[in-house]
């Protein structure tokens, strides 16, 4: 099939997994995403070999990709999550990244530190992208609970792009910090602009252009995307930090410029994005799975289930150590499965390493298959446990009034 038809295709699974979740939906709640991938991997070349990937459906997949990134950076609200929330989270990453290179080191066989980078960045991240759409389809998004996982998600999302950027950039390691406190005052001068008082015509054109062929707010968070990814670019950093970087300066652009149609302006680009951009990525990551190399035996299969509880032990771990202390045992366990399931820097990561010749072909799918099962198991598991304990109580969990450890 040719670069269009698979586009086709692409886009007909994009309509099918939904309808697929619905239909499953009254006996088990399995995320949407899980279907894309499946789906995806049926019709790529190991299986059917109905879809293949082109120049135009990689544009468009990374395209979905940023687009995840970027709403994962709008929705995070750090004058909610400051304080000790937001320094657990980070203690906690760090803990994991010295957990992932001790250990990645050692199972990279002779490879060296180079090759444990790798595995243990990896290790280290959290498919934020991922479990978004999971806490806003259950309505967990807004609750304590939510707003925890969401920091401690998006600095697992996050510091592993920050370790790439310093340790697998091919650069020394003090070139690419400059390189980084470069892109930090540039962005940190992008926000001090979002939270300047704008002149009342700005808002009014938002207002007015909402339901017209302007749409000049849509255009201006499209703008504000591409200016922050090409920014990353130019500087050699990678494109998601940019994108996560767009999300927190379209939220104060949005929410001090316009409050009354910020949410309007959101649903329109979650249309964009998940009505679009984002199965592509979903379904393109089932595409390039490397089924055949997982399934030729051997160690290569045996390390798919080691990665899995790596994933558990590496990232977890931290995370039920340091978590808030006002999270209770089974919030705990559903955070621990929430911050463990990784999938997308996974993917970057592992083909990268496979690039640079740093890991094989065989590797690098045990470690996304490993990513893959995180998605379809760790979700499910935390939305049962979390459904399993408002099932005993007769309660929800309540919605988070502000404050760092305040309901």
């Amino acid at each position: 099939m040719d670069h269009s038809g698979s586009l086709v295709l692409i886009m007909g699974i994009a309509v099918l997994a939904p309808l697929l979740a619905h239909g499953v939906a009254r006996w088990l709640p399995v995320p949407l995403v899980i279907f894309e991938i499946l789906l995806g991997i049926l019709a790529g070349p190991d299986v059917l070999g109905w879809a293949r990937t082109g120049e135009v459906v990689d544009v468009l997949s990374q395209l979905g990709l940023a687009m995840l990134i970027f709403l994962a950076g709008y929705e995070l609200e750090f004058d909610r999550i400051r304080g000790d929330t937001l320094n657990r989270s980070l203690w906690a990453w760090l803990i994991s990244l010295a957990l992932g290179l001790a250990i990645g080191t050692l199972l990279a066989l002779g490879g060296g530190f180079d090759r444990g980078v790798y595995l243990g960045t990896a290790l280290t991240s959290t498919a934020l992208g991922t479990i978004l759409p999971v806490l806003r389809d259950c309505g967990d998004l807004q609750s304590r609970f939510g707003k925890v996982t969401m920091a401690m998600g998006s600095v697992g999302e996050f510091g592993p792009i920050i370790a790439m950027a310093l340790l697998l950039g091919g650069r020394a390691p003090a070139r690419s910090a400059v390189l980084l406190v470069v892109f930090a005052v540039l962005t940190a001068a992008a926000v001090l602009w979002a939270l300047r008082p704008k002149p009342p015509w700005f808002s009014a054109v938002i207002a007015r252009t909402l339901d017209s062929s302007g749409q000049f707010a849509v255009r201006l968070v499209v703008f504000l995307i591409v200016a922050m990814l090409g920014l990353a670019q130019v500087l050699g950093l990678d494109i998601l930090l940019g994108a996560f970087a767009a999300g927190l300066v379209t939220r104060l652009v949005l929410t001090g410029a316009a409050p009354e149609s910020s949410a309007i302006v959101l649903s329109k680009v979650e249309a964009m994005g998940f009505g679009f951009l984002v199965p592509i990525f979903f379904v393109v990551t089932g595409i390039e799975f490397d089924l055949d190399a997982l399934l030729s035996g051997g160690r290569v299969l045996l390390l798919l289930p080691v990665f899995l509880l790596l994933f558990l032990l590496v990232r977890g771990l931290p995370l039920w150590l340091l978590a808030p202390r006002d999270l209770g045992r089974t919030d705990r366990s559903a955070l621990v499965l929430y911050g463990s399931t990784a999938l997308p820097l996974v993917v970057a990561i592992t083909t990268l390493g496979v690039e640079d010749g740093k890991m094989q072909p065989g590797e690098a799918a045990a470690l996304v298959g490993a990513g893959m099962l995180s998605v379809l198991i760790f979700p499910l598991a935390a939305l049962r446990l979390r459904s399993g304990a408002e099932g005993r109580t007769g309660t929800r969990t309540k919605p988070w009034a502000g404050g760092d450890e305040s309901w």
